[in-house]
């Protein structure tokens, strides 16, 4: 089951970026982009029905018994009686709730990632030809960094407890740094941590970015490009953001699976999405706000889990949260437009 599911997101990217058909070099019209971001967003809308139905069989779930050692292994997050159909119905809705939320919260990290990487591409003067190429190199690290994050951050949950705190304090962290930064527009690309420790190890070409090359020789020499370290700058935002959103949907369910295919799906689509954030979505300049009360909020929730169940606070809770933060500050930024 988990394997078919893989081998749908694996086609599914492969259709995105146009690997195959050297799609990834065409540049999206605002139409297009609009066409393509909306079919990937209800491919994501649909993977939640299909949630519903095949999380039971990834867990291999099949008895009471199954649905005991599910609340042992991740958390008392659905009603358990003597009743097996009651029990599992409540599971299902309940791993449904908590998948949509992490969806939309992942698909909003999502578009903050695609600003960072604007910013950078600017940044460097990154000829338009070469953001194309980059791009792609970005949604495949973007998904194995969340591949490897789930797991490793699973395991360590389940080995020790207080990671789980860690994990809190770290989304109250980067939720109070994104509510108080502001883009910087004169970012130096020269001051960068990367360039500097590139030039320590390597020569840097000055070469014209139009060849696209990574690596290129010049008097015998082998050189990096300053497009390989646009590259390197990328990957390590996709890390960042993988430190940032990983802990961030563990904060809504501990569930390995519902948390990585939720990355996933969310995922799926970044590239007509980033066409589409070129084309004016980053006129919604609230969402950084609406994002950074969030994940102050799920920090604050991981730390304060007991309590929070003890109110009876569940996964239905968590998307009212999250739905609304989300939608008031689009709407926000709707009716209060800034200038620039």
């Amino acid at each position: 089951m988990v394997i078919a599911l893989l081998l749908i997101i694996l086609i599914s990217l492969s259709f995105d970026l146009g690997v195959f058909t050297g799609g990834y070099k065409d540049k999206l019209s605002l139409k297009q982009s609009i066409k393509r971001s909306l079919s990937w967003f209800l491919l994501g809308l649909l993977s939640v029905v299909a949630m519903f139905f095949l999380i039971p069989h990834i867990h291999e779930i099949h008895n009471l018994n199954g649905l005991v050692e599910y609340q042992k292994l991740y958390g008392p997050s659905f009603k358990l009686n003597d009743d097996y159909e009651a029990s599992l119905r409540s599971f299902q809705w309940s791993s449904v709730g908590a998948y949509f939320s992490g969806f939309l919260l992942e698909y909003a990290l999502s578009v903050d990632n695609l600003f960072v990487m604007i910013l950078v591409f600017k940044s460097f003067k990154v000829k338009e030809h070469n953001e194309r190429k980059i791009l792609v190199y970005g949604i495949v690290g973007a998904m194995l960094m969340r591949f490897l994050f789930v797991f490793l951050g699973s395991a360590a949950i389940q080995e020790f407890h207080w990671v789980l705190y860690l994990f809190g304090a770290l989304l109250i962290y980067s939720g109070v740094k994104l509510l108080f930064d502001s883009e910087d527009d004169e970012f130096d690309p020269n001051d960068h941590i990367v360039m500097k420790t590139l030039k320590r190890l390597f020569p840097v070409s000055s070469v014209s970015q139009d060849r696209g090359h990574f690596f290129v020789r010049e008097n015998g020499k082998l050189h990096v490009t300053t497009l390989f370290v646009v590259l390197l700058v990328i990957e390590l935002t996709d890390v960042v953001f993988a430190i940032d959103s990983v802990p961030a949907v563990f904060g809504v369910t501990r569930d390995p699976y519902l948390v990585f295919f939720s990355n996933i799906f969310a995922i799926l689509g970044l590239r007509s999405l980033y066409f589409l954030v070129g084309h004016g979505i980053d006129k919604f300049w609230a969402l950084q706000y609406g994002l950074a009360i969030i994940l102050v909020f799920i920090g604050g929730k991981m730390i304060f889990e007991d309590h929070f169940h003890a109110w009876g606070f569940n996964h239905f809770h968590n998307l009212l949260v999250i739905v609304s933060l989300l939608a008031g500050s689009l709407l926000f930024s709707v009716w209060k437009p800034q200038n620039k």
